[in-house]
């Protein structure tokens, strides 16, 4: 992995928050962590159908990002999605509702894993075509834009995403209309299961940005600390009415990019390598050394969030199945034998 390279004093921002919020930040950062652990082993189960990306690994992320937001703001993300969605503060039994397919789900258990979403947190959901959530954000950006409200619309993609037109067709238009967009790639080093410098001729992803004339920096994605205060400066510049600005975030996922990767693409030496750098240990270390929070009063946060995560699963496995008639519910089409009769209160 790159190192990134940082213009920010790292105790200018973070230093001057309270111990409280970063352990607040902590006891989410547990609980996302937990999520995908219950999540992952449901799966194995059958509990849970469809595909399955896990976050494990990237909590930093979405945490020191989300952290500057306000309600009014924006996100939507890729198909990874359960970590943002719990960082931005979707509750964990209608999340883990919806990946079991269950009606109490965020979207009636017709989403499932890919496609948490609230409308009332502003957070789009992940979407599941490669890159193609791009456009939409640039559309959310825009209307607001055209709307004249003081947002900011958060974009977050894989590293895979930037090779795809999706992407370069977004970053041009949000430059050429200047819009509130930051644009966050959470480059965990694989598309899929291919290392970024085997398909992108650029490896240090941040430059693509560059072509289109967007602000840009690559940071240390593991650190919620350092993410923290790297973004500040970018939503700052947005926030100005300055335009678009770019994130490359570098990080790395604990689990295999979906279900049934057998991970042979890279060493476990690697993956122990980056487990060194986790960022609920690196957060952990610096409330305990640097903020004198009691060891036991983390490990308190840590039992809590499995609490939570556990009971998430009871609501998940009690909650009732969508009835077979709520089919074609919220769809804006009518079925097939409906067509030119479209008057049943379907929306």
């Amino acid at each position: 992995m790159a190192t990134p390279k940082s213009d920010v004093e790292h105790e200018t921002l973070s230093a001057d928050l309270s111990t409280d919020k970063l352990v607040e930040w902590y006891s989410r950062m547990e609980l996302m962590r937990r999520f995908e652990n219950h999540a992952e082993r449901y799966y194995q189960e059958g509990k849970i159908a469809g595909y399955h990306h896990i976050y494990s690994g990237q909590e930093a992320v979405a945490m020191g990002i989300f952290a500057h937001l306000g309600p009014d703001d924006h996100i939507i993300t890729a198909y990874r999605d359960h970590g943002p969605a719990l960082a931005r503060g979707i509750d964990p039994k209608p999340a883990m509702a919806e990946l079991w397919g269950k009606a109490t789900g965020t979207s009636q258990g017709k989403g499932g894993s890919m496609h948490l979403a609230s409308r009332k947190l502003h957070f789009w959901g992940g979407y599941a075509i490669v890159a193609a959530h791009l456009s939409l954000a640039t559309g959310i950006a825009l209307a607001e834009q055209y709307k004249g409200h003081d947002t900011v619309t958060v974009c977050m993609f894989g590293d895979g995403s930037t090779n795809n037109g999706y992407f370069h067709e977004a970053l041009n238009l949000a430059k050429v209309w200047d819009l509130p967009i930051l644009f966050v790639c959470e480059n965990n080093l694989y598309g899929m299961w291919t290392p970024v410098g085997d398909v992108s001729a650029v490896s240090d992803v941040y430059k693509k940005a560059c072509g289109y004339e967007i602000p840009a920096k690559q940071i240390d994605g593991m650190n919620v600390l350092h993410v923290y205060d790297e973004v500040a400066e970018a939503i700052d510049h947005i926030r100005a009415g300055n335009g678009p600005y770019f994130i490359e975030a570098l990080t790395y996922r604990y689990r295999g990019h979906g279900a049934g990767d057998i991970e042979a693409y890279r060493t476990k030496d690697e993956v122990a390598e980056y487990k060194e750098k986790d960022p609920l240990v690196q957060l952990a270390s610096y409330l305990a050394d640097e903020r004198d929070v009691d060891r036991s009063k983390l490990e308190t946060l840590a039992k809590e969030a499995e609490g939570e995560i556990n009971a998430a699963v009871e609501f998940a496995r009690e909650s009732e199945e969508p009835a077979l008639e709520t089919i074609w519910d919220n769809i804006f089409a009518a079925p097939f034998e409906d067509r030119g009769s479209v008057s049943k209160g379907r929306s």
